[in-house]
């Protein structure tokens, strides 16, 4: 007589990643001093910001800042040398031996003047060309085609604005037209002066009636950046330039021709009126037009107690781990479910979930705290730009920081799941996000620079908020927050760091 097979009336375990995912998340709120650890890390990074903008304050309310058209902090000092153009035309010249000049005393060596710094090279956009302004005010609107030192010809408008037209080295001569049809502007360049190439077109809103058209030339700041561990030196003074123009030509024009100072307190570098009549002459340029760069990022201070925070959420991460091996768990956990690459998984999720809800309750606070106090400070428009959550790169800010501090914590638990060893994960994961830190303020840019791309300290790029535009020359300095790169690929480099797939690994092909 044949017997049936025995079958247990248990039933079978079941390991989807559903439940999975439940046990991890009952594992963690059920230790009463992990609550602890994310209830620290919120008011870590509270109390750090707190800290931070309370000792950071402006004194005294400076010159005064010109404001673009879109009422913007920009840099407007040149000369310029100019007709009136009431209607429709346009301006043609010829430009060449666009050069920088070596640094000297401002002003005879007058006190108060900027330091002069010889940096023995010419920036990059020292530049020479034609433009058409609303007027001779600093920060009015306007055009220009410009040759520029290190970046060809150029189309820029409206201080912010830049199009590139031909990569021309400053060896060249080259000629330069701007016209004006209605409230149209149209750039054009030309090697010869015969056969032209179109640049680009705008319609900025305010060059409407009666406006200036010309040539000129400025020059990019001068600066010098000395780096050591003791602390870094930035020494700025006016860049100082001169260019030749040949037959300058105003279709439309009236009045004669005009040269003005622009954002100078009086005339400077004079050209003779004859030689401007005979239609060759150099002219002289000190200062720069385009964006002035702000001078805080308001938002990354205010985020700026994450650094803090990311410590006990980085042990958390560790012990989330280790605990089980520690105490035998892991054992027990294997058994329920079998995947092991699921349970890795199911913990970074549950760990990143509930690490990412605490990070932005702590950034979110530090923001809405740290930025009154900082305007409070004298952190103010137009210096400082005032931000609001609503912003877009605020917001991103804000809610990166927090994604920020929970890839940090499945980083570290990758490296308990890795180490198996509290101390020695713990340890390591405060040296890669803390060492950099300290090595950026001492390397020389370049270094610091490949170190901030290199390594997880690149995503704090989240938190830059602050416009850059490739136009405007500005040092990026490691200990400003400024980052070579953006802040989605910084933010990306990390991520990476943080992948579980070595981990996984590691776990599937040892025994517990």
């Amino acid at each position: 007589m044949r017997t049936a097979p025995y079958r247990s009336r248990l039933a079978p375990a079941r390991d989807g990643f559903g439940q999975v995912m439940r046990a991890e998340w009952t594992k963690l709120r059920t230790v009463p001093r992990w609550g602890l650890v994310l209830l620290s890390a919120m008011v870590l990074t509270v109390l750090v910001c707190v800290l931070s903008v309370s000792g950071s304050s402006v004194h005294g309310d400076g010159p005064p800042v010109p404001l673009g058209p879109d009422g913007t902090a920009v840099k407007d000092t040149m000369q310029f040398v100019h007709e009136r153009l009431p209607g429709d035309g346009g301006i043609t010249v010829r430009v060449s031996g666009l050069k920088g000049l070596e640094a000297e005393a401002p002003d005879g060596g007058r006190a108060g003047a900027p330091p002069a710094v010889n940096t023995g090279r010419t920036p990059g956009w020292t530049k020479a060309g034609v433009v058409i302004k609303a007027n001779t005010k600093a920060g009015s609107s306007y055009v220009a085609v410009i040759m520029t030192y290190g970046h060809g010809v150029r189309m820029q408008w409206d201080y912010v604005h830049d199009l590139a037209g031909s990569a021309t080295p400053p060896s060249e001569d080259r000629w330069l037209r701007l016209v004006r049809e209605g409230d149209v502007l149209t750039g054009y360049e030309s090697a010869d002066g015969k056969e032209w190439h179109r640049v680009g077109s705008v319609r900025p809103k305010g060059l409407t009636g009666t406006v200036e058209a010309g040539v000129f030339t400025a020059a990019a700041p001068n600066t010098k950046v000395e780096r050591s561990f003791g602390g870094t030196s930035v020494a700025e003074g006016p860049g100082r330039a001169t260019a030749h123009f040949d037959e300058p030509t105003v279709e439309g024009a009236t009045g004669g021709w005009q040269q003005t100072s622009v954002g100078s307190p009086g005339p400077q570098n004079a050209v003779p009126a004859a030689d401007i009549a005979s239609g060759s002459f150099d002219l002289r340029g000190s200062g720069d037009v385009g964006p002035l760069p702000a001078n805080d990022d308001i938002t990354r201070q205010t985020l700026s107690g994450a650094m803090i925070g990311l410590i006990p959420l980085s042990a958390l991460g560790v012990l989330f781990i280790t605990v089980e091996y520690r105490r035998g768990m892991i054992r027990t956990t294997l058994i329920a479910s079998p995947r092991r690459g699921r349970v890795l998984a199911a913990k970074a999720i549950v760990l990143g979930g509930v690490t990412f809800v605490a990070g932005l309750i702590g950034t979110l606070l530090s923001f809405l705290i740290g930025a009154p106090l900082m305007r409070r400070n004298g952190h103010k428009p137009p210096l400082s730009p005032e931000p609001a959550l609503t912003d877009g790169p605020v917001l991103r800010a804000v809610v990166g920081t927090a994604a920020l501090l929970a890839v940090v914590s499945v980083l570290a638990l990758a490296l308990g799941a890795l180490l198996r060893r509290t101390a020695a994960a713990i340890t390591l994961i405060v040296v890669v996000l803390v060492l950099p830190q300290i090595l950026i303020s001492g390397l020389p840019l370049g270094a610091a620079h490949a170190l901030m791309r290199a390594t997880p300290l690149a995503g704090f790029a989240i938190q830059d908020t602050v416009t850059r535009y490739d136009h405007a020359p500005r040092v990026c300095l490691p200990e400003e927050g400024c980052y070579p790169q953006g802040p989605w690929p910084g933010f990306a480099v990390l991520c990476a760091y943080a992948a579980l797939g070595l981990a996984i690994w590691r776990l599937r092909r040892r025994d517990v």
